[in-house]
């Protein structure tokens, strides 16, 4: 009895592993492409479609609310329209592997209670992709919540410019997500063109952020890149809070009715070759350490760096202080040094170079006494060269009751680091006076 029962077993086995190659053997079944055309319904077609096929939208415009809860592609033919109807969210993804794309994405509900958005990816729809979309009248364009690995791409993203500030939606919003590529969108007329939180490991690269409250609102997130993105005409360009191992580089902030970018709290991170300028500050630092600021470009702000709270052992070399009214306002304890490697450049640096190796031969001193009342007699600035304002300098120099701690700078260089500097004077936020 038992070896029949052996031979049983083996013959079962053989029949089910016969069964599996059998099944392996037979391809998998195409994604099919569903067409949807005026007139006609694409949550409809959302519901047939099987996960992996792509539904394309032609040229109409398509009342209503859709719900993606299956991974499938989304396509628009010649920028349909998909109108929320001022309600609720435009378009909810509930799955992961959802790309939507070639869309106009248009009038979604107005209360920030529920985040309407013109897209909700909601809570594991990872991997989601929205790309070359057009965000018309939306709360917020994007809400993208503890979604990992999304990508969202070249959208024009217009917030609901006739609501104020406060009851504005934000362009993208990120919160609690991992390894997000926001690139090379279009945001404004929103409360804040981007806002991250708690969102680690992200690329913000070639984006356009302007005419909103911040460019960026950033906080407690770790080991993001924010590169190539322009910021102008907000209250704020980039503002980075609570945060470790950032990089942040080619950036321009300019033209921002506050700062340019604000460095808040900030660790062992790296900000190097942005050009900010025209700004009401140009860097407004605080609580910021052991940070390297190098290479950047401080041009024409009203304050170039505001420097305060305890902001210590960061390295800043190889900048560039040009025709700021002030270039530095800082209040401390002690002098600090910059620039004890290179030096950074300063434009009302009056040394001189007698040796001819590109640094000047006097420290440079900001805020001294003649910085102090060149600032409350602004005609004094006519008379800066002349014997009487540098003999009044050194005299500040040797006398340190007569100065207060500053920023000093041992190897002033005698040239700018980026001799294209010219181009970013007078880009000023419109004011009335």
């Amino acid at each position: 009895m038992k070896p029949l029962t052996a031979l049983r077993n083996i013959a079962m086995a053989a029949l089910l592993a016969a069964s599996l190659l059998a099944m392996l053997a037979v391809p998998a079944a195409a994604a099919e492409v569903w067409r949807v055309k005026a007139g006609e319904s694409i949550q409809a077609a959302i519901d047939r479609a099987s996960p992996g096929d792509t539904i394309e939208v032609e040229r109409a415009r398509y009342f209503g609310h859709l719900l993606i809860d299956k991974p499938l592609t989304l396509r628009g033919i010649d920028r349909p329209t998909i109108d929320g109807e001022l309600k609720e969210n435009t378009i909810s993804v509930k799955a992961e592997d959802v790309t939507i794309e070639g869309l106009i994405i248009a009038n979604s509900g107005g209360d920030t209670l529920y985040q309407h958005a013109g897209v909700y990816i909601y809570p594991g729809s990872h991997k989601a992709v929205v790309r070359n979309c057009d965000f018309s009248y939306t709360l917020f364009g994007l809400w993208i919540e503890k979604a990992n690995d999304v990508l969202i791409e070249n959208n024009l993203i217009t917030g609901k410019r006739d609501f104020d500030s406060p009851r504005r939606g934000n362009g993208i919003q990120l919160y609690n997500t991992r390894r997000a590529r926001i690139i090379g969108n279009n945001i404004s007329f929103v409360r804040d063109a981007l806002y991250v939180d708690v969102s680690h490991d992200a690329l913000f690269r070639d984006n356009r952020l302007h005419h909103s409250r911040y460019g960026t609102h950033y906080m407690n997130a770790y080991d993001n890149v924010w590169e190539g993105n322009d910021s102008w005409m907000n209250r704020g360009g980039l503002a980075l809070m609570e945060v470790r191992r950032l990089t942040v580089r080619n950036n321009r902030a300019w033209a921002n009715s506050d700062h340019g970018i604000m460095l808040r709290t900030i660790q062992d991170s790296v900000i190097e070759n942005n050009v900010v300028a025209g700004n009401q500050r140009g860097f407004f630092i605080y609580d910021a350490e052991y940070n390297a600021l190098r290479g950047n470009a401080v041009i024409d702000n009203r304050v170039g760096i505001h420097l305060w709270a305890g902001s210590k052992n960061n390295q800043v070399e190889g900048n560039d202080f040009i025709a700021n009214r002030e270039q530095v306002r800082y209040v401390g304890a002690r002098d600090m040094v910059w620039g004890e490697q290179t030096g950074n450049y300063w434009s009302n640096y009056l040394g001189w170079d007698r040796d001819g190796d590109g640094a000047g031969d006097v420290r440079y001193e900001a805020n001294d006494m003649v910085d102090r009342l060149s600032w409350r007699h602004p005609m004094m600035k006519l008379l800066l060269a002349s014997p009487a304002v540098q003999t009044l300098r050194l005299v500040g120099q040797q006398f340190p009751l007569l100065r207060a701690p500053s920023i000093v700078d041992p190897k002033p260089r005698m040239q700018p680091h980026n001799p294209d500097w010219s181009q970013w004077r007078g880009r000023y936020f419109p004011r009335s006076e």
